[in-house]
């Protein structure tokens, strides 16, 4: 190895480096930011991760229901019932809340 790809190298392997290679990864422009950046994000993913595992639970709750729905008779959807659980999502976040709710709802259908 020559002295130039050594000093090439090391170089890449710097702590300045590894902040260069996180603010293209970020988009900050401070040390600080980076680090406030990259704080958040791992907070963000640790947050989807229970959001993930809450969107099965709740998958596996109305699989259930829906279950207990056609056993007894009935339709595998309540219409009246997801309509009050697009208003709620609605009300609480605003006009993407409703989308939102739609693909859950979507996402708990027709398991059974």
């Amino acid at each position: 190895m020559t002295a130039t790809s050594t000093e090439q190298t090391t170089a890449e392997n710097s702590p300045t480096a590894e902040k260069s290679t996180a603010a293209e990864r970020t988009g900050a422009h401070t040390p600080e930011a980076v680090d406030v950046i990259t704080g958040a994000r791992e907070r963000i993913d640790a947050l989807d991760d229970r959001i993930i595992g809450l969107i099965q639970e709740r998958m596996a709750v109305s699989a259930v229901i829906q279950e207990a729905r056609i056993t007894s008779g009935g339709r595998r959807v309540n219409l009246s019932r997801e309509m009050e659980i697009l208003g709620h999502y609605r009300d609480a976040l605003g006009k993407p809340g409703t989308g939102l709710a739609m693909t859950l709802l979507e996402l708990c259908r027709g398991r059974v």
